[in-house]
């Protein structure tokens, strides 16, 4: 029996939009989802069972970051990441692909993997499609990614062939190393940057290895909105229908329009939380910064649309207060109302596609939002 399976319940009329289900080890995914990312065994500034309460069936974690600190056996011992922080519910892990290639001057590309220097203590290390899925193994995720190559942004297309041959050639040998295959899925990634024909390329050939999903990697990553989307419209259509397909690295509201519209189910971002700590919101009327004067005696809520434990409670007022007074309670508060936000979002999406009406609602949530 596969760990993960997908199943298909309704496409929109109008558009490539689609409700599905994911079903994993540790529970079903309700589609499409946007997961919160807790990339260091924690959504950071939130208990797990807020997460969980505000309806979130999945989150992702980093291997990068737990292979570095606390190490992978570390949490192999604890009994996995699901013991180790607490969280029942299903967990992605990403390859550490992206973070390495974040690295710049402190890494190495070679084909074996990618040679570093960690960014806490300097410290070298070799991560390569085998260590990956070491690592992703020991962590227990339901979802495995594997170890790709991220191409810049711009990159010319030389570059980026190479740099996808070798993606497909290492997810080959993730496929290898893959063993636990009743309990954890590995999921593909497609590159190819923003040329059409490499992406039709590289998704023919990790489609070839018939995985239980498919990823779409190198985009979101710094070129125009316009961009994105047409590169997009045409990558959906080069995956197979019957597995989820997930976009890495999108959480703005608009891009996880733009991204379910044209056929995606599963969506993941650092963005709530992070703006979160910098005093921003999102809201139904828009984003707030909250370290606006305006705010200073203004006793509303955060969004009188929102049914958050954040605007339920407190004022835009009493945040502005902690966020000016540098207290931790501000981040909690608002990583709180963000991620409500962004999941609640995802919900009445799936509702609309239900009814046929995703276009519909597209249009109200942009005229309602304003500038993203």
């Amino acid at each position: 029996m596969a760990a993960v399976t997908y199943e298909l319940i309704k496409k929109d009329a109008k558009t490539k939009a689609r409700r599905g289900r994911v079903t994993t080890p540790h529970g079903t995914i309700e589609t499409p989802v946007f997961m919160p990312v807790g990339t260091a065994a924690t959504v950071k500034a939130m208990r797990p069972e807020e997460v969980k309460e505000m309806g979130a069936e999945i989150i992702l974690s980093n291997t990068y970051h737990l292979y570095l600190r606390p190490g992978h056996e570390i949490v192999r011992e604890a009994g996995g990441l699901h013991k180790f922080m607490n969280w029942d519910r299903a967990i992605l892990t990403d390859s550490g692909g992206f973070q390495v290639f974040s690295l710049g001057d402190l890494r190495k590309i070679t084909e074996e993997g990618v040679e570093f220097r960690s960014h806490i203590d300097g410290s070298k290390h070799m991560l390569s499609p085998e260590k990956s899925i070491e690592v992703q193994t020991a962590l227990g995720s339901d979802i495995m990614m594997a170890f790709d190559e991220c191409a810049p942004y711009p990159a010319d297309r030389g570059y980026v062939k190479n740099s996808l041959e070798r993606t497909t050639r290492w997810l080959r040998r993730c496929k290898e190393a893959w063993n636990d295959r009743e309990n954890q899925a590995l999921f593909g990634i497609m590159q190819g940057g923003m040329y059409k024909d490499l992406r039709k390329q590289s998704a023919e050939e990790i489609v070839e290895l018939d995985l239980p999903g498919y990823a779409i990697g190198g985009l979101s990553v710094g070129e125009p909105k316009e961009l994105m989307c047409d590169i997009l419209d045409d990558c959906v259509d080069y995956l197979p229908e019957d597995k989820p397909r997930y976009l890495m690295g999108v959480g703005t509201p608009d891009y996880l329009f733009e991204g379910v519209e044209r056929g995606v189910d599963m969506f993941d971002c650092v963005l709530p939380t992070r703006i979160a700590r910098h005093g921003m919101a999102m809201t139904s009327a828009g984003k707030v910064n909250i370290k606006n004067a305006k705010y200073e005696r203004d006793f509303t809520p955060l969004d009188p649309e929102c049914d958050c434990y954040t605007c339920r409670n407190y004022s835009r007022a009493y945040l502005r207060h902690l966020f000016k007074s540098n207290e931790i309670l501000s981040a909690m508060l608002l990583s709180n109302h963000n991620l409500h936000f962004l999941i609640n979002l995802m919900r009445q999406i799936r509702k609309a596609i239900e009814e046929d009406r995703f276009l519909e609602f597209k249009r109200e949530f942009y005229g309602k939002y304003g500038e993203f």
